[in-house]
């Protein structure tokens, strides 16, 4: 553990440890009732399973602060399950698995740049740019005269994601795909050709 926080001290983002397993801070309330002692409402979620905790804690209770390291990194490659990085100024590698990228790995195309965080020398979780550049690798053609507005059709991009694009999306465009909100389209960056 890398020290100590008030709950005085909660803020949105803030990385906290409780029983060993660090936490950010999602939402929290200070709650001060006409009768009883004020206290915390939080909403946190773990950083190494995602899961998603909303304890209750007494005004001026102390939490750990976990000791976590976020290193620039550059993705590799995978093997199996397992997919590897590369720190930019020390040429270390390091790996992390499948179940604990999660939906990341959908995201992830060889010299990304990303955010790795460790947690007591353990890398953890990866933090993706906004938005990634990803190529569509099979798709249906669209069809001529077909302009229902706002209509979209299924398009497997380089990375085996499949992501809901308009239709005068073609095979070998290259689309930018917003990582945070679970893969959406945002826009056509260049055609096939």
């Amino acid at each position: 553990m890398a020290g100590f926080v008030d709950t005085s001290e909660f803020r949105n983002g803030l990385k906290i440890e409780i029983d060993g397993e660090p936490f950010v801070i999602e939402y929290f309330q200070h709650v001060k009732p006409g009768k009883g002692s004020a206290f915390v409402r939080t909403k946190i979620r773990s950083l190494i399973s995602g899961r998603m905790l909303e304890p209750t804690m007494k005004s001026g209770d102390k939490v750990g602060l976990p000791d976590i390291e976020q290193k620039d990194m550059e993705y590799l490659y995978s093997s199996g399950d397992e997919y590897y990085f590369m720190e930019k100024k020390t040429f270390e590698q390091t790996f992390i698995t499948e179940k604990v990228l999660g939906e990341s790995k959908n995201f992830l195309k060889e010299n990304t740049q990303v955010e790795v965080l460790y947690f007591n020398g353990k890398a953890i979780s990866v933090g993706l740019p906004n938005s990634v550049d990803l190529k569509v690798t099979k798709c249906d053609p669209g069809v001529r005269g077909d302009t229902v507005s706002g209509a979209m059709k299924p398009a497997t991009m380089e990375t085996g994601f499949v992501v809901n694009v308009p239709l005068f999306i073609n095979e070998g465009d290259v689309l930018k795909i917003d990582t945070r909100e679970g893969g959406k389209y945002l826009t056509r960056v260049s055609t096939a050709g």
